[in-house]
């Protein structure tokens, strides 16, 4: 064999008729949905959503009217007993304060202080002991 210094020289070059072009632009594939399908997507999720938020208010509104009738309902009742167990503690505060106050002089029993010609119920809690 001969030495390789013997080997005829062979370079490589472009093939017959040259290269085919480089591709070097950006070619993005054409993939899922538009911008405008997905803002349509977007903006029909949103409405529903809304429908759904003003559907729920209607129904909240009406059981919460529902529970505003019940209570003005049923107010009667209540104020009924509150006026009977404030009737009852009354008669009690105006036979303690007689007690108390029968050797005072020209006091009056049940007899407003403060003169103001209005009738006006005691301070809160004055007559629920059990409150304190």
């Amino acid at each position: 064999m001969a030495s390789v210094k013997d080997m005829p020289i062979l370079q490589d070059g472009p093939p017959p008729g040259g290269f085919p072009p480089v591709r070097y632009a950006r070619r993005i594939p054409n993939k899922g949905p538009s911008a405008m399908a997905i803002f349509l997507a977007a903006f029909g999720a949103f409405s529903y959503g809304m429908y759904q938020v003003g559907q729920g208010n209607k129904i909240r509104r009406a059981l919460k009217e529902e529970k505003y009738a019940a209570r003005r309902a049923i107010l009667p009742v209540l104020q009924a007993e509150e006026d009977e167990r404030f009737v009852k503690e009354w008669k009690k505060y105006l036979e303690y304060e007689a007690e108390v106050m029968k050797d005072v002089p020209g006091w009056k029993v049940g007899e407003n202080v403060y003169n103001s010609g209005k009738w006006m119920p005691p301070a809160t809690g004055e007559l629920r002991p059990d409150v304190w």
